[in-house]
């Protein structure tokens, strides 16, 4: 069996960018490739189908690197996905289906059969392909949650992973969260730290060149390459740490506001937005960003009931209602469109407590939400073009005469909603929905398209400035014997 960790010295230093690449690269070279997360925590899911029958959820970023290994996607590759709910609770789906719920309580016993799981959905795959690729999660020495650890050196340790630690150098301080990374390890996980990868290097590399010798001296463990930050390098991010600034490419004339929820989830539906020329997409969550809109978007949440509450709290549902009053366009999605509606439900206490609550009434329009999620990739028409999308929700919605159908949803007049994720990256109903709400004629821009550039982009600069034969040895003979220990390691 061969497989590697790509770990990282924080949160967003780009593991999951160096994995994907490395997963198109391969995947180039001829090599059965496949992507693996034990554990992902991202409100960016994605449906799939599971080869135990059904459809099942998975976190965004492995169906993306599934793309890039060009393998079929499934749940074994992200095995537990926890969807935050909360600051304390989140919803656990294990294998794609529902769990249950893993709260600051019982976190460390509840993490137990979550582990068993992963473990047994890495060893699956590593039988079926020749090199998995897995990606940890935060860094690998967050020493308070070590004992409970499977998706970082408790996965190194039960494969017998060798680990590439990723540092963005962006950040400053590259050096020390690398030599610290290790460091702070126990002699049995350090011996698993191969080396180590640069990420978004800007400048001239030979003033980066003496650090990286010294830190090799230094922590006998080698660099395997320095990747250049490149302004193309784009992924379906797996989180909310990017949204401050993410914005559309083109910076067009008309600008699209999606309102930025608390509990936002599956903000890649505004991806294929952002690249259309005449577009300007922001996220805001100012009821005067709405003032000079001219498309606005409530998009997907995990907590319908409170993230509407929220809105309320900041005067967007009047900013909302005098949008659509002005004939202006408003779209929502999934759990934007319920808050369109006239109320929702939740008489089992999905989301909380048991009750109901009014909507903003722009849609006629009942959402009532039940037990089980609903997973599913539908295909149908919207404005007369072909369109497709997926669905994960727990509301069902009844709409009433008032409303017109649109794609598993209700129009009425300038205000859209669709139970559909993923709707606007077909590139025929994107170009319709942007004639009928903005007057725009087709771009000729194609979403897909440029996801596969975007995929070969990776794969370019990653057979370019990595050193790909050695991992790729590495990957095959395992962790280097004899590296030295650091001191002073895991207390």
């Amino acid at each position: 069996m061969a497989g590697i960790l790509i770990a990282g010295t924080t949160s967003d230093a780009g593991k999951t960018v160096v994995a994907t690449g490395i997963c198109r690269a391969l995947a180039r070279r001829g090599v059965r490739v496949a992507p693996y997360k034990a554990q992902n925590m991202s409100n960016n899911s994605m449906v799939v189908a599971d080869p135990r029958g059904g459809m099942a959820e998975i976190g965004r970023a492995q169906w993306i690197q599934a793309l890039a290994a060009r393998a079929e996607p499934e749940p074994a590759m992200n095995p537990v996905l926890l969807k935050p709910g909360s600051d304390q609770r989140s919803h656990v789906v294990l294998m794609g289906r529902p769990w249950g719920e893993l709260s600051s309580s019982n976190w460390m016993h509840g993490r137990a059969e979550l582990a068993a799981g992963a473990h047994l959905a890495y060893d699956d795959l590593a039988r079926r392909y020749e090199v998995i690729v897995a990606e940890g999660a935060g860094s690998p020495t967050e020493i308070n949650l070590r004992a409970g650890d499977y998706v970082n050196m408790g996965l190194a340790r039960h494969a017998d992973l060798p680990v590439v630690v990723v540092g963005d150098v962006d950040r400053g301080g590259v050096f020390a969260a690398f030599f610290g990374t290790v460091a702070l390890l126990s002699p049995q996980d350090q011996a698993l730290v191969a080396g180590f990868v640069v990420n978004k290097f800007r400048g001239r590399k030979q003033l980066l060149e003496p650090g990286l010798a010294d830190l090799e001296r230094l922590t006998g463990r080698r660099v395997f390459g320095t990747l250049p930050w490149h302004p193309q390098v784009w992924l379906d991010s797996e989180d909310a740490l990017d949204l401050a600034g993410r914005r559309s490419e083109c910076g067009g004339a008309r600008r699209v506001v999606v309102i930025r929820l608390p509990r936002l989830s599956n903000f890649t539906d505004l991806d294929a937005l952002g690249l259309e020329p005449e577009l300007d997409v922001v996220f805001a969550s100012d009821p005067r960003a709405i003032s000079d809109a001219d498309l606005v978007v409530l998009p997907g949440t995990r907590a319908t009931v409170s993230d509407l509450a929220w809105l309320r709290s900041r005067g967007i549902d009047s900013a909302l209602v005098a949008h659509a009053a002005a004939g202006r366009p408003i779209l929502g999605i999934c759990g934007g469109f319920q808050m369109l509606g006239r109320v929702i439900r939740d008489p089992d206490g999905i989301e909380g407590a048991p009750g109901e609550v009014a909507g903003l009434g722009l849609l006629d329009v009942e959402t009532c939400f039940a037990a089980d999620k609903v997973l599913r990739l539908p295909h149908g028409s919207g404005l007369g073009e072909p369109a497709g999308g997926y669905e994960i929700h727990h509301g069902r919605i009844t709409v009433g005469a008032g409303a017109q159908e649109f794609l598993g949803g209700a129009r009425t007049g300038p205000v859209f909603g669709t139970m559909w994720h993923g709707a606007l990256e077909g590139d025929a109903l994107r170009a319709a929905f942007l004639a009928e709400t903005l007057q725009l004629a087709p771009s000729g821009t194609s979403f897909p398209a440029a996801r596969e550039r975007r995929l070969d982009l990776l794969g370019d600069l990653v057979e370019e400035h990595l050193d790909l034969d050695a991992v790729l040895d590495l990957a095959g003979g395992g962790p280097p014997r004899g590296l030295p220990f650091l001191a002073p390691g895991a207390p």
